[in-house]
């Protein structure tokens, strides 16, 4: 049976024919000994036809098709116009060697052309890949490294453009700066309480959190101009009156030593630094929240929004977090237990990095592993839910945070839980009524703003009906016979304006029909008409009467 080998280079398709295997043998080994010598190699396989891509674009296309294991049109019409055709019925004489699986499985269903890829095959598309630019002619290798370096950049850039995970990063990233600031923050304020000490001692035991002992000692600066008049502003940081005057009284018996000032100074400025990284890292806690609620809302209401957050840093993503069976989502984080346990043949650990959350801590320590193991079961859950579901919705979070209390509940109390199956229906239920409500609301909000439009097309029409009746009644106003009705400034002024522009348009007339002496308009158009036929009509009928007594005086004269 003949052999023929598909190669996909950056450059394009190509096809080969295997037909002296039978000089190097038919196994691997054979094969792999031979590739390397060309004057061999050259002997075994042969180019039959090349077809070049048109373009990066289309070299990009056919890479992502191949990844993918699909066969595109193009592909399809190479193979088609110089592999040898099969008749209908009979078996083909020949065998497609390709170096994707799923790209042969899609060619046999596709062209029933039979396909085979193993070590074999895969050591023959070595050869050609290390000879490819022997094969072709006008082909230089520095052309072909330039195609595959275009081909790889293009690939690798669109790879990281559509990368389904690409938003947890920002969640990954946070959450180990939000570690790495809890450290540095307390690691700073222990700095900044021993250095105030040695001027102000008593000031450590009155206050106790560290921000606003940061905030205090560069408010109070030197202790020694501490007074009463210094209450209201040390209320303020403090929240507490009775602080503020337990801290001014214990200013005034203070055991510390002066500082100069600019030792003070230098305390200022490293105060400020720690109030400064403190008011970043609630703005980074912030931010957490909500990119945690647009990756992961279901596991982010289930059991926080840091733990979660801590859950997918550790497993790399949110999808490698939901593809994690619940016993592993259990033990995350204690590996270092995990295998100690398995070395030493001890107790596993019961739970990891969900340790962190409210629910083992408020169960008793007899129920600790068995709510941690509930706890990690329901947390898989929600996951592949955030994961995997299109719409953003934190309903079936709540729903498996009310099924975790329930179990609480029942380990303490005995109170029977209701069934998963009830809870999860009651959830599908609530986020297609969700849905439907938002749907409903597009809907009128579509329906409002098509009304809108219509009043406002409406107005136009009302407008521009108005506009032209203005127009009408100040033609007929300068025709002088309509009566003008009281109208406001704006139109007033038009209708000036039009009077003016008709005055200059139309040029006055001597037969005194269209004007009269002070020059103002008086008949109107049709009146105009009317007079003027009546005009005519006299005319004529005096015509008549001047013919008649020129003939009567003919008769006499006769």
């Amino acid at each position: 049976m003949a052999l023929f080998l598909l190669f996909e280079s950056a450059s394009g398709y190509s096809l080969f024919h295997a037909y002296g295997l039978d000089e190097i043998g038919q196994n691997t080994e054979a094969v792999r000994n031979s590739v390397l010598d060309l004057t061999r190699f050259g002997k075994v396989v042969k180019l039959v036809a090349f077809h070049p891509f048109s373009s990066a674009l289309d070299a990009l296309n056919q890479c992502n098709a191949v990844s993918e294991g699909l066969m595109t049109d193009e592909l399809r019409n190479f193979l088609e116009m110089n592999l040898p055709k099969v008749k209908e019925g009979k078996k083909a004489k020949f065998s497609l060697g390709v170096a994707e699986p799923k790209v042969g499985s899609q060619i046999f269903e596709v062209t029933k052309i039979p396909c085979q890829s193993n070590e074999f095959v895969l050591e023959l598309l070595r050869g050609v890949r290390l000879h490819f630019d022997r094969f072709i002619k006008d082909l230089k290798p520095s052309d072909l490294e330039k195609a595959q370096l275009g081909l790889g950049h293009s690939y690798s850039r669109a790879k990281v453009k559509f990368n389904v995970n690409r938003v947890d990063n920002m969640v990954i990233q946070a959450i180990f700066l939000l570690d790495t600031l809890d450290k540095d923050i307390n690691s700073f304020s222990m700095r900044v309480r021993e250095w105030y000490s040695w001027h102000f001692p008593e000031l450590m035991k009155i206050i106790n959190d560290n921000y606003l002992y940061a905030k205090i000692a560069k408010s109070v600066e030197n202790k020694s101009d501490l007074t009463e008049d210094h209450i209201p502003e040390l209320a303020d940081i403090v929240g507490d009156e009775d602080k503020a005057k337990e801290i001014v009284e214990a200013a005034k018996a203070s055991m510390g030593q002066d500082l100069s000032p600019i030792d003070l100074i230098n305390v200022q400025q490293f105060a400020q630094r720690v109030i400064n990284l403190s008011e970043y890292r609630k703005n980074l806690y912030e931010y957490l929240v909500t990119k945690m609620n647009d990756i992961a809302p279901n596991l982010a209401s289930l059991i926080g929004e840091v733990v979660g957050a801590r859950l997918i840093s550790h497993a790399g993503s949110l999808s490698n977090l939901a593809k994690c069976p619940s016993s592993t989502l259990q033990i995350l984080g204690a590996e270092k237990a995990l295998f100690r346990a398995l070395k030493t043949r001890g107790n596993t650990p019961k739970y990891g990095l969900i340790f962190h959350s409210s629910f083992i801590g408020r169960a008793s320590t007899k129920n600790k592993g068995r709510i941690a193991r509930y706890l990690a079961n329901k947390c898989s859950i929600a996951s592949r839910i955030d994961c995997f579901s299109e719409v953003n919705t934190s309903i079936f979070g709540q729903k498996l945070r009310e099924q975790v209390e329930e179990r609480l509940d029942f380990y303490d109390k005995g109170v029977a839980p209701r069934k998963n199956v009830d809870v999860m229906k009651a959830a599908i239920e609530s986020t297609l009524n969700n849905t439907s409500q938002e749907d409903a609301d597009g809907l009128q909000k579509d329906e409002a703003s098509t009304k809108k439009s219509k009043k406002k097309k409406s107005k136009r029409e009302n407008v521009d009906g108005e506009s032209m009746a203005e127009d009408k009644s100040l033609e007929v106003a300068a025709d002088g016979d309509a009566p003008i009705e009281p109208e406001t400034e704006k139109r007033k002024k038009k209708k000036h304006k039009l009077e003016e522009q008709q005055q200059e348009e139309v040029p006055p007339k001597v037969n005194g029909h269209d004007t009269e002496q002070n020059g103002t308009p008086k008949k109107n158009k049709k009146k105009k008409s009317h007079e003027d036929l009546d005009n005519d009509g006299d005319v004529q009928m005096r015509s008549e009467g001047t013919k008649k007594k020129k003939k009567k005086v003919k008769a006499q004269g006769d």
